[in-house]
């Protein structure tokens, strides 16, 4: 059984028992109120529709509790005047339970003591909410699987950098750029010795037949900078760098 009634300017469908939240009823907690705009009641297949509502019905509520509502925001503006205002308003409200319609389907005792144990401010719903993020670190359960995939991306990491580790960074002659460099490498030119020993026309050759535009060059000084590097005489080569320009000689 189910009625649908009309209080505060808006419409419930309501039946024995339900709990809700209507627009606020000056009735203190543990009073019964009676709502008498009856719109429609439902028995079963007996249906009743009010014209529009029905004389001499009633549904019967007891009140649980009064609260407010969660806070709305309310921010009036005026475009190019500086102008903002910020404002917000929290709705009053009384928190019912239905007892009977037209008489029947009476509650029980026990039912209101239920409804009168649970939440009736939205504040206080909010208050709960850290509650649930604390059980939330419960399902970190499973750290070891992710343990298990480490090593594995541990071993290929000294590969290479063995690899890397046997290369040197020929840019650091003066004159090689990141892609000459990756052209002299991959022509076996890789370490500062391998430069250092090589002639100028090799290396101008292994420039002319690659792929990049390196036709402008000019290698010549390139394995007596490398040579230098090679034997750790870094003070030297910079010195030397310093005086030439470009690295040409």
């Amino acid at each position: 059984m189910y009625a649908v009634i009309k209080t505060g300017g808006k419409q419930y469908r309501v039946e024995p028992g339900n709990v809700l939240k209507v627009e606020s009823i000056e009735a203190g907690i543990g009073e019964s109120v009676t709502f008498e705009e009856v719109l429609m009641i439902a028995d079963g297949d007996d249906i009743t529709i009010g014209t529009p509502t029905i004389a001499s019905a009633k549904v019967v509520a007891e009140v649980i509790a009064h609260g407010r509502a969660k806070k709305v925001e309310i921010i009036k503006f005026r475009r190019r005047k500086h102008h903002q205002k910020r404002t917000g308003h929290r709705q009053n409200f009384t928190q019912i339970q239905i007892q009977n319609i037209n008489g029947k389907g009476t509650v029980a005792k026990k039912a209101t003591a239920k409804a009168k144990a649970a939440d009736t401010d939205e504040d206080a719903k909010a208050a709960k909410k850290p509650a649930a993020k604390k059980a939330a670190p419960k399902k970190e359960a499973a750290p070891k699987a992710v343990a298990e995939k480490k090593p594995a991306a541990k071993k290929a990491a000294p590969a290479k950098a063995k690899k890397d580790s046997a290369a040197d960074d020929l840019t650091k002659v003066e004159g090689i750029g990141p892609k000459a460099a990756g052209a002299l490498v991959a022509a076996g030119l890789v370490t500062f010795a391998d430069l250092g020993k090589a002639k100028v026309e090799a290396v101008q050759k292994i420039l002319d037949e690659s792929e990049g535009r390196f036709g402008a060059m000019n290698p010549g000084s390139w394995p007596k900078q490398a040579k230098m590097a090679a034997d750790g005489k870094w003070d030297e080569l910079q010195k030397w760098q310093d005086e030439h320009d470009g690295g040409i000689e």
